[in-house]
């Protein structure tokens, strides 16, 4: 397997789009695979690397279906329920805490 051929920031040639641009048109990879590299240098980091496919090979992107729908409804409102007191936060709760914001402050305000 040889390496990938990489281009600096806004010098891809034509053909080419990264994900995002993809999903802007309305296409998706479909399994293809990355025939480059994109970089974007930064200061005093590692530069930014996004990974570029074919628009000719991309396919239409699936439309949600009422199953998908109902199953991304799930998913969200499993992830409302704090974990710590069972109650409903009505928000996503953030990974970062674990809990909602009362149980959270909780420990800090009995110190």
């Amino acid at each position: 397997m040889g390496s990938l051929p990489v281009y600096r920031w806004r010098l891809a040639p034509e053909g080419l789009a990264t994900f995002r641009q993809l999903r802007a048109l309305g296409l998706r990879p479909a399994g293809q695979p990355v025939v480059a590299q994109l970089e974007r240098p930064r200061r005093r980091r590692e530069p930014l690397i996004a990974f570029l496919y074919r628009i000719d090979l991309a396919r239409p992107v699936r439309p949600m279906t009422p199953a998908r729908w109902a199953a991304l409804a799930r998913a969200n409102a499993a992830r409302q329920v704090c974990p710590a007191c069972g109650r409903d936060a009505g928000y996503r709760i953030p990974p970062s805490l674990g809990t909602c914001v009362p149980c959270a402050d909780a420990p800090q305000l009995a110190a």
